[in-house]
């Protein structure tokens, strides 16, 4: 059993479902490779049975219209027999009459269509939702164990950060304690001849300048640029 069969299509019964195809948002579902000629083929199915149904509305609003202009003017006729017979109000009669009942029948065979369209229409209208579905729940299952590698990347990265940290720390602390084992036993003279240039302290306190140095700039032109816009 398929999964349509299994679990989407018994998930819309008793449920109300929107015209699809009228939905702007059902258009961007997809994408260029996911719009199958299955599903563009229930579009245009469903498309057209709106069209029907749309035609078959105004037609039948028609027909009644001119069932009306007609039987008013049989009693119009009606009286103008019963006061001056003639062959030819009685063919005008006749004709009325006949219009009339061809617009019985049409109004009859549109007033059917409207009852069947609109069972046709949530038939495909269904199909099409069922194949959204599937489409979106192979999206989703695609997704899902694309997140699932991400996630899994971002934690080894995660826990590879941590010990690069925690190996960066370790270095800087048995740096600073070479450094500062040399510098008390031979002395600042000794370790500049050895060309021994890194100083735990310097390299900290050079930070602390760069970093107030750009806080500075940075406090420097916004206020130039409030001046400016001042100006301005």
């Amino acid at each position: 059993m398929s999964r349509a069969d299994e679990i989407f299509q018994p998930a819309l019964v008793g449920k109300k479902i929107p015209i699809l195809t009228l939905d702007n948002k059902w258009h961007k579902l997809f994408t260029q490779r996911e719009y199958t000629t299955e599903i563009k083929r229930m579009e245009n199915e469903l498309n057209k049975l709106l069209k029907r149904q749309a035609r078959a509305n105004e037609e039948c609003k028609e027909l009644k219209k001119l069932k009306k202009k007609m039987m008013e003017e049989i009693v119009v006729l009606a009286d103008a027999i019963e006061k001056s017979p003639s062959k030819k109000l009685e063919k005008e009669m006749e004709e009325h009459r006949r219009t009339v009942n061809e617009c019985n029948e049409k109004i009859d065979a549109c007033e059917e269509e409207m009852v069947e369209l609109p069972r046709q229409i949530s038939q495909v209208n269904n199909k099409l939702m069922v194949a959204t579905m599937e489409v979106c729940y192979r999206k989703l299952q695609r997704n899902t164990a694309e997140l699932e590698e991400i996630d899994e990347w971002i934690g080894s990265i995660r826990r590879e950060l941590k010990k690069k940290v925690v190996r960066k720390q370790e270095k800087e602390a048995m740096n600073s304690q070479l450094y500062a084992y040399m510098h008390d036993i031979f002395g600042a003279d000794v370790i500049e001849i050895f060309d021994m240039k890194y100083n735990p302290e310097d390299k900290y306190n050079k930070k602390d300048k760069d970093s107030d140095k750009k806080e500075d700039e940075s406090e420097t032109e916004q206020k130039d640029n409030g001046e400016n816009a001042l100006k301005s």
